[in-house]
């Protein structure tokens, strides 16, 4: 299945160096940096040539192996994941990559530290591409039941947000996957897709799908409670870089925004997410969730313009949380479960 869908790589380890799709070049140039040190990768993800929750936590992993190719002692493997582990805040995966190579490399003398964390890291890369095709697998089932159930044959039509999709993941993307499944099986699907200020990670997705041959529109941001409320929606689905125990979702900002209108017009509220995502040593997402709060020029300049007054200030909050109580549910690798059931499914051991 991957092999058909996922015509472009976003990361790749071999003969010890990192290639990565850099994404800041994205859609106007498709080019790809090596990178050589754990310094390198670290910046990459600072500077979004990685973006995504899942991708970030597999980049992160291949740093740990560049780290470990330079010197395989203890104080390296701590100096490893410190850095790598402050580059963002918000999305969870990150930390969870760097927890599981810590718990591997810490129980192998240092002269097999660096095989260990290759076989490590590829095993987090192959786990995050069966994760996606999962993922998508059952959203297709909610797409083809969805697309049923309406009163007249036509396209389905599929509200997302930020860049859910293959940039963001090794494999299918998470809230796009489904309709990279649902294109392949001749399913008729249409995505509305948001410009997700202010990085534009809307332009990415419409990239993907263009390549696809998904039938999509671009919206300004502020169109999607518009669209909602005059029947233009019938789902939407976004993912998510943090999830707390009890659901709690934090997501790229402007996500808040999407889950009030759609339970204002009563059309369904899904996140896509794998179960790595979920944070269980957190209750509620609004107090205890840490938002990234990024450069202010972000915001301030489109490009090389600059349409605001000389001195003006902007806040740039990266993320926002949407309550479990505004989602119908999560398409996860081990089906679509509500809030209520992710402790149960993914920490039976509370």
């Amino acid at each position: 299945m991957s092999a058909k869908l996922i015509d472009f790589r976003t990361i790749r380890y071999h003969e010890g160096i990192v290639e990565i799709l850099d994404q800041t070049l994205l859609p106007h140039s498709e080019t790809y940096c090596t990178l050589r040190t754990l310094e390198e990768v670290a910046v990459a993800i600072e500077k979004m040539q990685v973006r995504g929750a899942p991708l970030i936590g597999v980049t992160a992993a291949y740093g740990v192996v560049l780290a470990m190719q330079k010197h395989a002692s203890d104080a390296a493997l701590g100096v490893a994941i410190n850095r790598l582990s402050h580059t963002r805040p918000t999305a969870v995966n990150l930390h969870w990559a760097l927890q599981s190579m810590r718990d591997v490399l810490e129980c192998v003398p240092a002269e097999a530290r660096l095989k260990a964390a290759q076989d490590r890291a590829d095993a987090i890369f192959s786990q995050e591409v069966t994760v996606t095709e999962e993922i998508g697998m059952h959203g297709l089932a909610l797409l083809r039941s969805m697309s049923a159930a309406l009163p007249v044959p036509r396209e389905l039509r599929v509200m997302t947000h930020c860049n859910p999709g293959k940039l963001g993941t090794p494999g299918l993307g998470t809230a796009t996957a489904p309709l990279y499944l649902a294109q392949q099986e001749g399913l008729a699907v249409h995505a509305w897709v948001s410009e997700t200020r202010p990085r534009w990670q809307g332009a990415l997705t419409a990239w993907e799908l263009s390549r696809s041959g998904v039938p999509h529109t671009v919206m300004v941001d502020n169109a999607a409670g518009h669209l909602l409320q005059r029947g233009l929606v019938d789902v939407v689905i976004v993912g998510a870089d943090r999830i707390t125990r009890r659901g709690d979702t934090a997501n790229k900002i402007g996500t808040y925004l999407k889950a009030v209108a759609a339970k204002a017009h009563g059309v369904p509220f899904y996140v896509a997410v794998a179960g790595n995502t979920i944070d269980f040593t957190l209750n509620d997402g609004v107090a205890e969730i840490p938002i990234e709060q990024r450069q202010a020029d972000e915001v301030l300049h489109a490009g090389n313009y600059f349409p605001f007054p000389a001195g003006t200030q902007a806040r740039n909050d990266a993320f926002d949380v949407t309550p479990a109580s505004w989602i119908t549910g999560f398409i996860t690798e081990r089906g679509i479960l509500r809030p209520e059931e992710l402790e149960s499914h993914f920490n039976p051991k509370p």
